[in-house]
Parts: C-alpha cells; structure tokens; sequence
C-alpha cells in the first residue's frame, strides 16, 4: 500500500536519504526545509505522513509537532520524529507534543518501513470514516477535543511476569487507568471486550507474543484495540514483526515509565479518535432516516423499507398494505395552543401508534402531520380492520399539550392501499394510498377509506 510523505529536514543530504529508501518502496514524497515551509505546505497538501527532523533551526520539530496537532485540519495526521537524540527525555518529550513514534538517526530502513505500514493501516481506517463523515455531515475537518479522549482507560495487561506486571499496573493506576491483568494463555477473551488499550509483553513469556498479537487483528471485535508491544531492545526482528502483525506501537525494555505512559496515552487518543470517527458515521446515517421528533423512521426509509417489500411480494405473491395516516385539523392545533404544543402532540401520537402495531409493522413520520404504517403480509381488509381500530381508539386517547394537565381530543384521517401483483410498482401503490387519505379528508376526515390497488 502507498502512501504520501511529507520529509521535514533543514539538511538537504538527509531528505535526500530518507526519500531515495521511501521512493524505492513506491511512496510519494514531499519535502520541506524548514517547520514553516512544512505548515505553509500543509495548509493546502494533506500528506498522509509526516517524517519531521527535531533539531531544526527557527523552529524545532516539537514546536512544529504541537502546531500540528493543534489545528483540527491536520491534527488526525501522524508525526514521526526522526533524530540524531537518543535520549529518554527527547523521546517523551516529543510524544507528549503528538508525535506517533520516534526514530533515532541513523534510520534502520526495516523500522522505517514498518512503522509507516502500521500507520498506513491507521490512516486507512481514520481516512474512510473522515470522508464518510464529511459527505453525511458537510464539512471536512473533524475537531475532537482532547478531553474526549483523554479520560481514564481501561488497559489490558498481558505479562506474566509479576514483577514487571505489578511495576506497569502501578504505573498506569497513577494515571486512574483501570489495569485488567491478564495473564496468557489462560485469559478469556471477555477481558478485551471493554478494553481501550492492550499492553503485551514478549519479554520472557510463556505464550507466543506475536500469535496473540496476529489473534487481535483477525478478531473483529478486537480490532479497533491499541495493542502496545513490550519488546528487549536487542530483540528488534520481533518488535518489527509484531508492528506488520497489527501492533500499534512499540517499546523496548527495559523500560522507561514516563515513556510508557506517553505511548500508553497516544494509544488511547488514537483508538477513541476512531471510535469517535464511528460513532459520528453511525450517528449520520441514524439521521439519515430517523426523523428527529417523533424518533420514527423517515419517508426515505419508508421508500427503502418499501423495495424490500416489494422484492418479496414479487417473487412469493404475498399481500402487502400501507395505511396512510393525516391528523385532523392539525394548524387549528398549531394556530390555537403553539407549535411547541403541536411538536408535543406530533411526538406522543408517533409513540401511540408505534405501541399499537405489530411487531412486524412499521410506522413512519413522512412529514408535518403525515404519518404512515407499513404492514407486510396484510390483506386490504385487515388493514382496514386495523386502521378502524387505531382511528376509533385514538379519538377516545386525550393528547397532552405540554407538561401541564391540559389536553385535547384528536382525530385523523387515513387511506389504505394493498397489492399483491408481481408487476405493480411502489410509487403506484402510494399514489393509492395518497388518493384514499384526501378522500378520506374530502369526505368529513376522521374515517378511513380503502382503495386496492
């Protein structure tokens, strides 16, 4: 998979190092010489990646990294540092300014490479639910605030060790993270179904460390888990495995406790900015077809509920029928007690006939007072049956106008329409049912007129 990546290096001889090994591997590079060039490119460029030098002059590559991450437009893109420094404190320092990982200079090519896949994986995911979100929502930057991600987690522990196992617990409880150790390969996979974050180590384990990491990725419920390798720093040809494996991160014993926790909260961040990225994709297409007041299905559902229907009426000849249903006199409700009154009614009546149904039927809100049921395997005449019933009983149910004990009596008007033809269309069948509701309002309202179709 490819990828476009953005190289910010004030020394020449080193872009061109990093982009002659990136090229050979078919990845599209950009570069810049400088943190200001780098944010004047990103204002129209979106790279995928950013590889970015620390030690730059005018601006070093923590300031450029915290200036990143604090701009909605570019924040989701992952930072890597790439330094001659190889000391703790660098490394924290700048994970706690954003960056995803850290590489020390010289670069290994096989880290290199590695950490680029794992984060193309990210990026695949994270890139999909932006646009999705962006075609439902119509807009394109997606601004989520770092206290939504930054609440305490619950992380699982996988070390079999019980003294680095109790070290990391200590570690991470500071934090208010909740620890859930687990200890392979006795766990249950009930101890990762809450989990935000996956902490498994491979230093000394009775379990293979990368079987369990592969068991992640090929588990659809686990998939969405930050997995943190714990690996010894001689045992490199392992960390880069368990990254192609699906691991999200890395570090190496021994290990550094302020690194730990400045991983562990990058790991988080990034796994709650995707279930965030989800919900928001979920919650738009609820939108899509829900109508907001009533909480019914709206009519663009309706239409789609409608092909399912008559994909069934076609090859099985069964019946099908639509009531059509318009409250009475509904602006006299709006002219006389508000709209707000008119919303609550709308909102209660919704509720009524959604409770007066099977659970086979649908009712719709299409629109203003308009509402509709969608009953499958139903003849004209027991729609009618039902339809005269619901009319008879809600005439009798006082509706609330507000919060107060004020009520008043209702009634509504509906049309039926049913087929059973193999060759009818939808759109026909609704015509009916529309002509049968203003013949019902046409003919004194608070009845029900049938029409087959």
């Amino acid at each position: 998979m490819s990828a476009r990546i953005l190289i910010v290096d004030d020394i020449a001889a080193n872009r061109q190092l990093l982009r002659y090994k990136l090229e050979a591997h078919y990845y599209d590079i950009v570069e810049a010489s400088s943190g200001p060039e780098a944010l004047d490119i990103l204002k129209t460029d979106k790279p995928d990646i950013i590889l970015l030098d620390v030690m730059m002059p005018e601006m070093d590559g923590y300031t450029v990294c915290r200036r990143i991450k604090e701009d909605p437009e570019t924040s989701y893109i992952p930072v890597v540092m790439v330094t001659a420094l190889s000391e703790r404190d660098e490394r924290v320092k700048g994970l706690e300014a954003g960056a995803e990982d850290f590489l020390t200079k010289p670069v290994n090519e096989l880290a290199l490479l590695t950490r680029i896949k794992a984060l193309i994986r990210f990026n695949t995911v994270t890139g999909e639910l932006r646009d999705r979100q962006a075609r439902g929502e119509h807009f394109g930057a997606t601004d989520i605030p770092l206290a939504q991600l930054d609440r305490p987690a619950t992380i699982v522990l996988v070390d079999a060790n019980e003294l680095s196992s109790a070290r990391i617990t200590r570690l991470l409880e500071k934090k208010s993270h909740k620890v859930i150790n687990a200890f392979a390969p006795f766990f249950s996979d009930t101890a990762f179904e809450t989990a935000d974050a996956v902490i498994l180590s491979s230093v000394k384990q009775p379990y293979d460390p990368l079987r369990l990491c592969a068991k992640f990725r090929m588990t659809p419920a686990f998939r969405s888990i930050s997995v943190l390798m714990i690996a010894h720093e001689r045992d490199s040809d392992l960390a880069f495995k368990a990254l192609d494996l699906g691991a999200t991160d890395v570090i190496f014993s021994p290990i550094d406790g302020q690194e730990l926790l400045a991983r562990i909260t990058t790991q988080i961040r990034r796994k709650r900015y995707v279930d965030t990225l989800r919900q928001r994709v979920d919650r738009g297409l609820e939108l899509a077809v829900i109508d907001p007041l009533t909480g019914l299905y709206n009519r663009r559902f309706m239409e789609r509920q409608l092909d399912t229907v008559m994909a069934s009426v076609r090859r099985d000849g069964t019946h099908f029928s639509i009531i059509m249903i318009d409250i009475d006199y509904f602006k006299s409700i709006n002219d006389t007690h508000g709209h707000e009154a008119g919303d609550v009614v709308l909102s209660q009546f919704g509720d009524w006939l959604k409770s007066q149904v099977r659970g086979v039927d649908t009712v719709y809100r299409l629109g203003g007072e308009e509402f509709s049921i969608l009953m499958p395997a139903t003849t004209a005449d027991q729609a009618f049956s039902v339809a005269d019933r619901l009319r008879r009983a809600f005439e009798k149910t006082p509706m609330k106008l507000g919060v107060d004990e004020e009520t008043i009596s209702v009634t509504f008007s509906a049309g039926i329409a049913s087929s059973n033809s193999k060759t009818i269309e939808a759109d026909t069948v609704l015509k009916d049912a529309d002509a049968a509701l203003y013949s019902a309002k046409m003919k004194g309202r608070n009845r029900v007129i049938q029409k087959a179709a």
